[in-house]
């Protein structure tokens, strides 16, 4: 009995050092994916880029329906965590362990802005552990409020539109700063999948994708549920013609 509990921790330590080891190994190489990206192409270069966009639209002019839409669907903690949810993170390696597959990343709105700046789609665990590490750098050399306006200026609206302000002008011929509710909480929700809810093709599956977005303001306590509802019930008047 003594000589079967004596294998079994030692089978314990060894399985736990090889995790140690890969785990350190991975971000090792996550590591090096983040540096040699940032060698091709500075961060602050990478920012001027986006901010010297003619539709850059600052933080300021947006409506505050769109900034809590954004944040309540994206990252509900984005204005007090430090780049990384680790909340979310857990959440997320729960639900892949009981997927059995890689099905969500746990991804902050840093995080996808990293993303966006320097990486594919591509799901690979080193790109995962890079984009962490351009998470922080952007954490330490930005605001929160200015990372949000670089994450809104950069994601994919669908139809071409890159940008809230490209994406307001293009499906409403609004500037962002005049977006009613309806148009701040269907615009949210279309990043999430653009090629599905790009409301100029499909405004009955971005209305649903809306819906989602005002659930998750209500759950944040952004808006009561009359409130909520009252935003779902109104009409899409930049589309009635």
């Amino acid at each position: 009995m003594m000589k079967m509990m004596t294998f079994l921790r030692t089978s314990l330590l060894l399985v736990i050092a090889v995790v140690f080891c890969s785990g350190f190994a991975l971000i090792g190489k996550g590591y090096q994916v983040y540096k040699e990206a940032e060698s091709r192409i500075g961060l602050s270069e990478k920012v001027q880029e986006i901010r010297s966009k003619d539709t850059f639209t600052s933080i300021e002019d947006l409506p505050e329906t769109y900034v809590n839409a954004v944040v309540a669907v994206e990252d509900k903690r984005f204005f007090t965590h430090p780049g990384i949810d680790f909340l979310a993170v857990g959440r997320a390696l729960l639900h892949d362990i009981q997927a059995g597959r890689y099905v969500e990343g746990g991804s902050t709105i840093t995080q996808q802005l990293a993303k966006n700046l320097y990486f594919s789609q591509e799901k690979q665990l080193t790109r995962k552990i890079a984009e962490v590490f351009v998470a922080l750098d952007l954490e330490r050399s930005y605001s929160k409020e200015e990372i949000f306006e670089l994450y809104v200026n950069s994601i994919y609206f669908g139809d071409g539109y890159y940008g809230i302000g490209s994406a307001s002008l293009g499906y409403f011929e609004l500037e962002p700063s005049k977006m009613n509710d309806y148009e701040s909480t269907l615009l949210a929700g279309v990043p999430n999948a653009p090629s599905r809810y790009a409301p100029s093709k499909y405004l009955d599956r971005a209305e649903k994708r809306q819906l989602q977005v005002l659930r998750r303001m209500e759950a944040c306590g952004y808006y009561s549920r009359e409130e909520a509802e009252t935003v779902a019930e109104t009409a899409a008047l930049a589309f009635a013609n």
